[in-house]
């Protein structure tokens, strides 16, 4: 027999290495409750469900890559009076959520500027930046984080930012829940810019931005009145509980947006027609999110203390539904703690699901509902008790 091709061979899928963890939580009474997926379980706001049966019949035909100029202008809409920076409608395209444009705008813009060939993304961080760039054959270069795991861009090495094609920036974090201020993104940004390098912003947590004292907190953006060499991608998935919906946009530097729509036409991904009615109507409504985002800072408050209690400390920052969780003795890696959690019922993400530097870390997501959430809490105490 012929042997196998010497090419890529796609490595597990980070969350199906964990099956023997989550047999081992759903063998307790009532199941596991998996934290380990950041999978919002709370209610689709009404509007955006009759909004959706309305549009149903607009199924039949194709629909507009780029998307349909009202959702584009629901896009801009919402980035004006979330962010007060104006973009153009037509600087703004919609994505199929936004994982899918985070997995393929490497080879979307290596084809356009062949001469780049490294992707630049936190060394803590979402595994899809690394796996973006290993998909259009690129070498994906982690940027180590500093103490409060942001960006550390003075260790950069100078001829890997040379060859740079894009650099992503998380802000707010995933799994850490770190957020930067304004002025800090602004010099990430220039940082690239001066090096010609694109600066993607991964803002699909911006809603839930956080003060220390769990106080809702004006979010940043890479935008800014002069979007060149900029990108910020967005989301419906978090923000109003649509992940099955998949709707999320890009927008930015104005000639980047439109070679990425053209490029887009092509390759065929095109958001369904009842879908983008429904999703802008989600960009045009703010309450349903003020709701969402009360939830998940009640939620870190009545769980931090149980988890103290149990022998797990949270390190990250104060935003996003993510609790970036490690051994307040320092003595277990994460996946000795997400054994431990495992055993009491919790599914959680080991840190190295996120990068080398996260592997003493865990991950929990405050994504299910207050109920499970209890539960959950409530054999963390019994656990705690009997130790």
């Amino acid at each position: 027999m012929p042997s196998a091709p010497a090419g890529f061979v796609p490595p597990p899928y980070p969350q199906d290495r964990l099956g023997t963890l989550r047999r081992l939580a759903d063998a307790l009474p009532g199941g596991v409750v998996d934290c380990s997926v950041g999978d919002p379980i709370d209610p689709v706001p009404q509007i955006v469900v009759d909004a959706l049966r309305e549009a149903a019949p607009a199924g039949s035909t194709y629909p507009a890559t780029i998307g349909y100029p009202y959702y584009r202008d629901a896009c801009a809409g919402w980035i004006r009076r979330r962010f007060d920076v104006a973009v153009d409608p037509g600087d703004v395209i919609a994505c199929i959520g936004t994982k899918e444009l985070v997995a393929s705008l490497p080879h979307m813009l290596h084809l356009r500027v062949p001469d780049r060939d490294v992707v630049l993304y936190p060394a803590v961080s979402y595994p899809t930046y690394a796996m973006g760039a290993r998909l259009a054959g690129l070498r994906a270069v982690p940027v180590p984080v500093d103490a409060d795991w942001h960006l550390d861009l003075s260790r950069v090495d100078p001829a890997d930012a040379e060859r740079a094609l894009l650099l992503w920036i998380n802000e707010p974090a995933n799994p850490t829940g770190a957020a930067v201020d304004s002025a800090t993104l602004a010099a990430m940004v220039e940082w690239a810019r001066t090096r010609g390098i694109i600066a993607v912003g991964d803002e699909c947590y911006a809603e839930f931005t956080y003060d220390d004292d769990g106080t809702p907190a004006d979010p940043v953006t890479v935008l800014r009145s002069d979007h060149r060499g900029v990108l910020a991608v967005h989301s419906l998935s978090k923000r109003s509980n649509l992940a099955g919906y998949r709707a999320g946009f890009v927008a930015g530097d104005p000639e980047l947006v439109q070679y990425l729509g053209e490029v887009r036409k092509h390759a065929g991904l095109m958001m369904p027609a009842p879908i983008q009615a429904a999703a802008a109507v989600a960009w045009s409504d703010d309450a349903h999110v003020e709701i969402q985002r009360r939830r998940y800072a009640e939620r870190r408050a009545f769980t931090l203390p149980v988890l103290e209690k149990f022998g797990l400390v949270h390190d990250g920052g104060p935003s996003t539904f993510y609790l970036w969780l490690r051994d307040v003795e320092g003595t277990d890696d994460g996946w000795e703690l997400a054994a431990r959690l495992a055993e009491a019922g919790t599914l959680v993400a080991p840190g190295d699901l996120y990068g080398p530097a996260g592997a003493d870390h865990v991950r929990l997501a405050l994504t299910q509902p207050d109920d499970r959430l209890e539960l959950a809490l409530q054999r963390l105490r019994e656990t705690a008790d009997r130790r």
